[in-house]
């Protein structure tokens, strides 16, 4: 107890804005505009099919969720904790980090509100995902090795394995951070450290405490790697560096840009910080990684606070030097108009129909990462809309059935969002399990249904005729908010496959 009272009375500004943040994703949620996202669904699924890995991602978030669902339920409070605990914890670590590197209490306000005050945090802590937890693990090894460098203890490489372990477990991007990191070590000033027995020591650590889903993912046929692939040639949209830079700006509040632009300057060239030149480094590297693979711009997210807690060291210098504390109250006055636009532009805070109208006027709906049609909403609040009532026409086309038919009929869904929505909300509906051949779900096979009958949510009638003899169109679904794929859906029965279901199964094998 001693010791967290100490932490909070050293980082008190970062401590009071990792409260705000926390604060700010339990209001947004207790609203209640907006309902489950759609990858919720999935890791909710997920998480009654434990196992050792996933097609798309390691198992520590998904066993996260099934011990916050075990305490607290399913509710949007219970499963969304989590992730805003997380951007507390981000908050806080962004201000420890500050610290660490040098900074005043001032520096850590500028940092830590900076962090508040991204987009993309706001997004990626708004709902459960593995995003939400991935920048505590890039952020805690960062700040395990300036303390190493800083105490000369070299036992601290076991922490720092045990992070990129268990952070390998959340998500394998950890791996591009790794090798970001090392290439760092190789181009900077601490090549010595890969002399020290302890760092081997931490690296063996780390693969030790990775094995487990490396050897799941040997034991299926390496389908993570099948995924990357999928998602880099179908899914994710290219960008030109200029193009990815700019969306670096906007995930990270465009009025942030010359704290981290800063920040990542003085990396290289401040005569106290270009002693951790390889997280400059590491951030050069990864950009050009993600602008080559077509990564999605927030993959770069973890690394920012690091930038942000460098640029505020230098601004608070200056405004100091220069005794320019007018100007230090002015920036930071515009980091709060900012951060209150940014909340109510990025967290689910407006009813739809007056985010509709911001949205139009500041043409949001126009920023994309992914290649779809164009949507009223952007993608993380359109994802949220449209899943109960989907669920509700399916259980009425299932109930229609004669009960022969009921007891073997399986629900085929296109995706992951569809078949954990009516694995979710379907138990109200008493409707059996839901089956796809997207991502992990094909693994799991028709979970016990014959395959003699399908109802198959979506699709086109002239591509289901070519796998059963029967196809009949009974139901249709739509919503006006919800993403393009996921209304105008016709809900079809369909009888007598024209092959066997091994076959039929194999083809319809989605890893993306």
């Amino acid at each position: 107890m001693r010791s967290l009272t100490l932490a909070f009375q050293e980082n008190r500004p970062s401590a009071l804005l990792a409260l705000l943040a926390f604060f700010l994703h339990v209001i947004a949620n207790a609203l209640g505009f907006y309902d489950y996202f759609r990858d919720e669904f999935y890791y909710l699924a997920c998480s009654d099919h434990l196992a050792w890995g996933y097609v798309d991602h390691p198992p520590l978030s998904i066993v996260l969720l099934w011990l916050a669902r075990i305490l607290f339920g399913d509710s949007l409070f219970a499963i969304r904790l989590l992730p805003a605990l997380a951007s507390a914890g981000l908050v806080f670590l962004t201000g420890s980090i500050t610290r660490e590197l040098g900074g005043t209490a001032r520096s850590q306000l500028i940092a830590s509100l900076a962090v508040v005050i991204a987009p993309i945090y706001l997004v990626l802590c708004d709902f459960y995902s593995m995003n939400a937890i991935e920048p505590l693990f890039w952020m805690g090894m960062a700040l395990t090795f300036i303390r190493l460098v800083k105490s000369e203890n070299q036992k601290l490489w076991l922490v720092f394995g045990v992070l990129a372990g268990f952070g390998l477990q959340n998500k394998h991007g950890m791996a591009f951070f790794v090798i970001a990191l090392l290439a760092g070590l190789l181009a900077g000033t601490h090549r010595k450290q890969l002399l020290s027995r302890w760092i081997w020591y931490g690296g063996a650590l780390a693969v030790l405490l990775a094995l487990p889903n490396v050897i799941w993912q040997a034991t299926h046929g390496w389908p993570t790697l099948e995924f990357s692939e999928n998602a880099t040639r179908f899914k994710n949209a290219p960008m030109s560096p200029v193009e990815f830079f700019v969306m670096q700006a906007i995930f990270q509040n465009p009025l942030a840009l010359p704290l981290w632009l800063v920040g990542l300057g003085a990396l290289f060239l401040h005569k106290d910080l270009k002693r951790y030149r390889l997280f400059g480094i590491a951030y050069v590297f990864l950009f050009a990684l993600f602008v080559l693979q077509r990564g999605k711009p927030y993959y770069l997210s973890p690394i920012y606070p690091l930038l942000l807690a460098a640029g505020a060291i230098v601004f608070e210098d200056f405004f100091v030097r220069h005794s320019l504390v007018w100007l230090r109250k002015t920036y930071l006055s515009i980091l709060v108009l900012g951060g209150i636009a940014a909340v109510l532009l990025f967290l689910p805070v407006l009813p739809v129909e007056t985010y509709l109208r911001v949205s139009s006027a500041l043409s949001l709906s126009e920023i994309k990462t992914e290649r779809h049609g164009d949507t009223k909403l952007q993608q993380v609040l359109a994802d949220r809309f449209g899943w109960r009532e989907m669920t509700a026409t399916v259980a009425r086309v299932y109930q229609s059935l004669p009960p022969e038919d009921q007891s073997r009929a399986a629900i085929y869904t296109q995706n992951y969002g569809q078949a954990g929505a009516i694995d979710f909300f379907g138990k109200e509906y008493r409707l059996p399990p839901a089956v796809s051949g997207h991502n992990n779900y094909w693994l799991w096979g028709l979970r016990g249904r014959s395959g003699e009958v399908f109802i198959i949510v979506g699709g086109h009638a002239h591509d289901h005729r070519h796998a059963f003899s029967s196809v009949d169109s009974v139901a249709f679904h739509s919503n006006p908010y919800a993403m393009p794929y996921e209304t105008n859906l016709t809900i079809f029965v369909c009888r007598k496959p024209k092959l066997p279901i091994e076959e039929l199964w194999a083809r319809v094998k989605s890893y993306r």
